[in-house]
C-alpha cells in the first residue's frame, strides 16, 4: 500500500511538472493547510506529499504556500508530538464545523479554507488548487527580518477586499524520532511546522491594512528554520474560517 501510494505521488507529480513549463502570468498564492499528527499512522505519505508541494511547486500557475499543523488528538496514544498545539486543534474544530463534517480526522488538506479531503488524495488536491488559482485573490505584502538582538518581525500590507488578518510563524523543517504509538520506531520529518499562530486584525472593505509586529521565536529555535505566512480569511455567519482571499511567505532576512 505504500509503495503503491508512493508511485502515485511521484507520478502526479511529474504529470504537473510537464504543464508547470507553460508560461504564465505571477502564480497565485493558494494556502495549503494539513492536520497532521506524529502520532497517526496514516499521516506520514501526506507529509511527504506536502514537502513535495513546498520544495517542487508542481502546479502550474500557483504558488503553494504550505503549513504543517499538528494536532493534539493523537497525544494520548502512545506518543506526544512534540509540534502539536491545542490552538491548532481548535482551528480544525472549526473547519469541521464549517465543512459540516461528523468528526475531524488526519490527515486531513485544507485549500484556501475552501476544500477538505483526506491529506494524500491528490486528484482533490489538484482540483482544488487549480480552482483556488482561478479565482482572483487580494494582493497580501509580507516582509520579515530578524535583528541583531535576535527578534523577529514582521509588516503586513493588504488591501482590495474584507477578512481575518494572520501571521503564523513556522519552521522551514523539522524531525523527530518517534518511540512508540503507531509510529513507534520511525522518523518522521515535516515542512512548515506551525510554531505560532495569531490573529493581528482585520482588513475592512475599501480600507487598507498596515501593520508591524513582533512575533516571539521560540526557544532553541535556530533563526535560519524559519519562515512567516500572512493570510487573509473570511468568515461565515457564525464566525467559522471560511475562504483565504490572500496570502504572502516571507523567509525572514539579517
Amino acid at each position: 500500500m505504500k509503495l503503491a501510494l508512493t508511485f502515485l505521488i511521484f507520478g502526479f507529480l511529474g504529470g504537473l511538472a510537464v504543464a508547470a513549463d507553460v508560461p504564465a502570468s505571477a502564480p497565485t498564492p493558494v494556502l495549503v493547510e494539513l492536520f497532521t499528527s506524529e502520532g497517526c499512522s496514516s499521516c506520514p505519505p501526506a507529509d511527504r506529499l506536502l514537502e513535495e508541494l513546498d520544495s517542487k511547486q508542481p502546479i502550474a500557475g500557483a504558488q503553494l504556500i504550505v503549513l504543517s499543523e499538528h494536532v493534539t488528538y493523537w497525544n494520548s496514544d502512545g506518543w506526544k508530538d512534540p509540534f502539536s498545539s491545542q490552538d491548532i486543534t481548535d482551528r480544525q474544530n472549526a473547519y469541521g464545523k464549517q465543512f459540516k463534517l461528523a468528526s475531524v480526522f488526519t490527515p486531513q488538506m485544507v485549500v484556501d479554507g475552501e476544500s477538505q479531503f483526506t491529506g494524500s488524495d491528490t486528484h482533490s488536491l489538484q482540483e482544488s488548487v487549480e480552482k483556488a488559482r482561478a479565482q482572483q485573490n487580494i494582493p497580501v505584502k509580507l516582509s520579515s527580518t530578524i535583528d541583531s538582538s535576535g527578534k523577529l518581525k514582521a509588516h503586513v500590507e493588504a488591501s482590495g477586499g474584507s477578512g481575518t488578518v494572520y501571521v503564523v510563524l513556522a519552521l522551514n523543517h523539522a524531525e523527530s524520532q518517534v518511540l512508540r504509538g503507531e509510529n513507534g520506531g520511525h522518523r518522521l520529518s515535516h515542512v512548515a511546522v506551525v510554531q505560532n499562530f495569531q490573529q493581528i486584525g482585520t482588513l475592512k472593505k475599501g480600507k487598507e491594512f498596515l501593520k508591524d509586529i513582533e512575533i516571539k521565536i521560540p526557544p532553541g529555535t535556530d533563526p535560519a528554520n524559519l519562515r512567516v505566512v500572512a493570510f487573509v480569511q473570511q468568515v461565515d455567519s457564525a464566525y467559522y474560517p471560511g475562504k483565504v482571499v490572500g496570502a504572502a511567505l516571507s523567509m525572514p532576512s539579517k
